[in-house]
């Protein structure tokens, strides 16, 4: 491989930028750039030369033209083995240009913007940008293509030892992140401005993944799996940052975005424990310490080696009561110092920091042939639009019940039932095949009473049977979706045992 002698620089994102110049620079790397990143290397001393001067053409178009020109494609595109390209490249003048570094308008941070207007979405799609990347990468074996900041130190450290020559291995492999980069900026565009017609709440006409690789991962759901975790980038378990523990699994991160969906319900302090993608205890009181313990009590068997989730940092008396038992890993969007120091005992246990809320992107499950897609199912209980249905209306105290309840069993597996009182999971019954045995099971699984509590279902009691039983318990409020040809029966069940019974008119399937 040849020894790189020019470099070309046009980044949006110029984190490490200077460093990297500086670095090329000391090797006798010429440095040419467009206006921003020109500005900001001389801004650190750099000698650097503009493109503008390069093209002979100012940047025009309100910063649209910069580097389409003959005089930088040629320079980058040219194959250095042909001897009739190198002559043309001597005729018209024109310098070789080794190595491109590169990234694009922030297209998909500027699609996230609230009520972005399609103008500003059409400003901010990159055209020389994805030009100069496929040219570089197309001509890998002659140009070295770099496109993220986190290959700019292990590169410098390549060039230093070998002499200012990448080898071929780092080319090819640059060109691959290359394409990969060009491949999801695309899809990105065209997924989004789809959306400009089709609405945002609509699976789009053609679905499109390109998601960089963030991890590969030690095994799937199995040993006999191979996996790997794909990331978009920004917020969500996906992107969280490790700060603690073991490498995290497959099954870890699947119960742990299980938490983080679940844990974002909630507004005041609260706790999530999950086994197996299952809520196992939750609760929601004045401090995260009380929440967290509501949510234990509520089947600490099951939170043994379970995964917690918390909607506040979390703090030195809350660290202290996890650290009473066994936790696999924990998702929370911050940390104080003294919390960090009462769990660093526990070495393998896993702490993330997590940005963001719910996911409201389309939720994509694999099927034999292809994948269905859906929009996610973040549709929260309208207390106005829900209908008591019974004779006896809830006392405030059961509507929080229920409220919360019906918070929690959107997160079970169906057929799902929830008791809660305000502010706690009591048990659930999950992923039974008749929903009577859901009530059945969530009853056997409560540590606690359930006299007096509230039971969610995520889907109708399609008998009067479900509910004759929640009443066994000592259940005196019912939050269901209604809907089945038996309502009516089931209702009046309700009504001869002295429930309160509220329709939603909101089905929570969650398969």
């Amino acid at each position: 491989m040849a020894k790189i002698q020019r470099a070309l620089f046009s980044l949006t994102d110029k984190t490490g930028a200077a460093g990297f110049a500086r670095g090329l620079a000391g090797l006798g790397i010429e440095l040419i750039s467009t206006g921003g990143t020109a500005k900001l290397l001389r801004e650190n001393g750099l000698a650097v030369r503009e493109v503008s001067q390069v093209t002979g053409f100012p940047e025009m178009l309100d910063g649209r033209v910069k580097t389409i020109h003959p005089r930088i494609a040629g320079g980058i595109l040219a194959v250095r083995g042909k001897a009739e390209h190198m002559a043309a490249l001597a005729e018209h003048a024109i310098p070789p240009i080794d190595m491109v570094v590169v990234n694009l308008y922030a297209f998909e941070k500027v699609a996230a913007e609230a009520g972005v207007t399609l103008e500003r979405l059409i400003e901010n799609i990159d055209i020389g940008g994805p030009a100069m990347i496929r040219a570089a990468a197309k001509n890998h074996q002659d140009v070295a293509v770099v496109v993220s900041p986190e290959d700019y130190e292990g590169l410098l450290e390549e060039l230093k030892t070998g002499g200012g020559v990448l080898s071929e291995a780092t080319h090819w492999r640059l060109a691959r992140k290359a394409f990969a980069l060009t491949a999801a900026y695309d899809a990105a565009i065209s997924v989004r401005l789809a959306k400009v017609d089709e609405g945002e709440e609509t699976p789009p006409a053609m679905l499109r993944l390109a998601l960089p690789r963030r991890m590969a991962l030690r095994y799937g759901e199995n040993p006999h799996q191979s996996a790997a975790l794909y990331a978009r980038g920004g917020e969500g378990i996906a992107n969280a940052r490790q700060l603690q523990g073991k490498e995290l699994s497959y099954n870890n991160l699947v119960d742990l975005d299980a938490a983080w969906q679940l844990i974002c319900e909630f507004e005041q302090p609260a706790a999530a424990i999950i086994k197996h993608t299952n809520p196992c205890g939750c609760g929601e009181q004045a401090t995260l310490a009380e929440s967290y313990r509501k949510a234990f009590e509520a089947d600490p068997v099951s939170a043994f080696g379970g995964v917690l989730a918390f909607n506040r940092a979390l703090d030195e008396e809350t660290a202290g009561e996890i650290s009473k038992t066994f936790i696999e890993a924990i998702a929370a969007p911050g940390y104080t110092a003294e919390a960090l120091g009462a769990l660093s005992a526990k070495k393998n246990l896993r702490l993330l920091e997590v940005s963001g809320g719910a996911s409201g992107d389309v939720a994509i499950r694999s099927i034999s042939g292809g994948v269905l897609a859906q929009t996610a199912d973040v549709k929260p209980l309208d207390r106005d639009a829900a209908r008591v249905v019974t004779r006896r209306q809830p006392a405030e105290e059961e509507w929080g019940a229920m409220a919360f309840g019906w918070k929690v069993v959107k997160h079970v597996k169906s057929n799902a039932i929830v008791y809660a009182r305000q502010g706690q999971l009591i048990a659930a019954g999950a992923g039974q095949m008749s929903r009577v045995d859901s009530v059945r099971f969530g009853a056997l699984k409560a540590v606690l009473t359930l006299k007096g509590s509230a039971a969610a279902s995520d889907a109708f009691f399609p008998f009067p049977d479900g509910v004759e039983e929640a009443a066994k318990y000592g259940v005196t409020a019912v939050i269901q979706p209604g809907g089945s040809v038996r309502d009516e029966e089931v209702i009046a069940a309700a009504d001869r045992l002295g429930l309160a019974m509220v329709f939603t008119g909101v089905r929570h399937f969650r398969h």
